[in-house]
């Protein structure tokens, strides 16, 4: 598929999408309702109703509530099989197609590289194989630890139930402001382990990956995944079904998958693509000091100075802002 179609290839071979990232209509002013329909068509589908597809199935392959009443091995141990199946689904699928067999090769990459297979730098040498360690045998475990005490929580009553059957409009709100409720945690962490000693203890073993692969999305130092999935203990607070909380780990674990593939779009036919728009984390990743929301969902980074879009005029004042805040260190 011809790539130059949605954006161009530099000398250096960076790819860049035509289009620029932009805050969501609801975020607009005066109101767009065009516009506005158009975003939450996207903001629904495909991803997030792939991720709310995936809870549903999760839901579907967990034991009752009564059985959850007590920790015990036998439901605890199916719950961590079942996620770590899921995310070697996932995560497995987009590193096979894009990273194994190359089908679609470097047409809509980021970065014209792949990932290092014989650097010191990374653990065994390979930055894939890094990256599979920390997602198996840490992200998987913090996140199935997070929904064990959610799921025991709600058997034992704890924390405030919503039925769909008797609350359905704020059942169905909630849904919706998952998604939105992650990019504002996210945000908030992110900006926290890029701070002095917890970047160069935590989050450095994440931004080891400059050029991202599918795994690149959830190796993390153990205590950045227990941070990065803490966002769940909000429906502790907020009356919610175990449904939201499971829609929100599963979401948080496996969209980073698509989130740091390295491709903006994947190819699924001579002329057709799926839009993974995910190069506004690729720049934080490429720039370290800019976007750190996921997205421009909730324009953090614009109303904190530190948003990227691409464009030459963002590198510009991306690098003067360094300078001043060098120059302010002395």
């Amino acid at each position: 598929m011809d790539e130059t179609l949605y954006g161009t290839r530099d000398k250096r071979g960076y790819w860049t999408p035509n289009t620029r990232p932009t805050r969501a209509p609801i975020f607009v002013w005066p109101v767009q309702p065009k516009a506005f329909l158009r975003w939450l068509l996207g903001y629904l589908w495909p991803w997030n109703a792939i991720y709310f597809a995936t809870a549903l199935v999760s839901w579907y392959l967990t034991p009752s509530l009564e059985t959850m009443r007590e920790f015990s091995l036998g439901w605890i141990s199916l719950i961590i099989l079942r996620n770590a199946a899921l995310t070697l689904l996932f995560y497995g699928s987009f590193h096979t197609v894009l990273y194994i067999q190359r089908c679609q090769q470097i047409d809509f990459k980021y970065n014209a590289k792949w990932p290092d297979t014989n650097n010191s730098t990374f653990l065994f040498g390979s930055q894939s194989a890094e990256n599979v360690f920390w997602t198996m045998c840490s992200g998987v475990p913090v996140w199935t630890a997070y929904e064990v005490l959610t799921w025991w929580m709600f058997a034992n009553e704890y924390i405030p139930y919503v039925d769909f059957r008797q609350r359905p409009a704020c059942f169905i709100a909630l849904t919706l402001l998952v998604p939105m409720w992650y990019s504002l945690h996210f945000y908030v962490i992110h900006r926290l382990i890029h701070k002095g000693p917890l970047y160069r203890i935590i989050h450095e073993v994440h931004h080891r990956n400059v050029n991202p692969g599918p795994w690149s999305g959830l190796s993390m130092h153990p205590f950045e995944h227990i941070v990065y999935f803490s966002g769940v203990l909000i429906f502790f607070l907020v009356p919610s079904n175990p449904l939201h909380a499971v829609f929100y780990l599963s979401r948080s674990a496996l969209a980073p998958a698509s989130g740091h593939s390295g491709f903006d779009r994947i190819v699924t036919g001579d002329e057709k693509c799926i839009n993974n728009d995910h190069y506004y984390h690729y720049l934080h990743h490429k720039y370290f000091e800019v976007n750190y929301g996921t997205d421009m969902k909730i324009p953090l980074d614009e109303w904190f100075g530190t948003s990227h879009d691409g464009s030459p005029e963002a590198d510009e004042a991306m690098h003067k802002r360094i300078k001043a805040k060098k120059y302010a260190r002395g």
